[in-house]
C-alpha cells in the first residue's frame, strides 16, 4: 500500500521558516522522481519543486516563487523527502503536498499539511 505522509506544516509569521516532511511507503522511492506542490483557496496545484532520482542530493527544480527560498532534499535511506522553507510570505499559504512519479508514469499524493503565513 502507498503512502505519503505530509508533516511540519503550521502557521507562522512572514519571514519565518518551516521545515515540511514526507514520508513514504510501499513504494521503491528510490525510482521515483519526489516533488512538493500546494494549492492555495482558489487556485490550482502548483509545482513548489521537484528533485531526481537515484541520489541523495539529485537533481531539484523550483518554481520561480520558491527559488532561493525553498530547498528539496530526499534521504533515499529513509524513504523521506523534505523541503525546507525560509522568509515564508503570506503568498506561500497553501496546503502543501507530497507528489511521487514513476518512470512508468504512475504517481501518488499525500494528503497535504496545511502552511499559513500570516502575522
Amino acid at each position: 500500500q502507498v503512502q505519503l505522509v505530509e508533516s511540519g506544516g503550521a502557521l507562522v509569521q512572514p519571514g519565518e521558516s518551516l521545515r515540511l516532511s514526507c514520508a513514504a511507503s510501499g513504494f521503491a522511492f528510490n525510482r521515483y522522481i519526489m516533488g512538493w506542490y500546494r494549492q492555495a483557496p482558489g487556485k490550482e496545484r502548483e509545482l513548489v519543486a521537484r528533485i531526481g532520482i537515484g541520489s541523495v542530493a539529485g537533481s531539484a527544480n523550483y518554481a520561480d516563487s520558491a527559488k532561493g527560498r525553498f530547498t528539496i532534499s530526499r534521504d533515499n535511506a529513509a524513504k523521506s523527502v523534505l523541503l525546507q522553507m525560509s522568509s515564508l510570505k503570506s503568498e506561500d499559504t497553501a496546503v502543501y503536498y507530497c507528489m511521487a512519479r514513476g518512470l512508468g508514469g504512475d504517481v501518488y499524493w499525500g494528503q497535504g499539511t496545511q502552511v499559513t503565513i500570516s502575522s
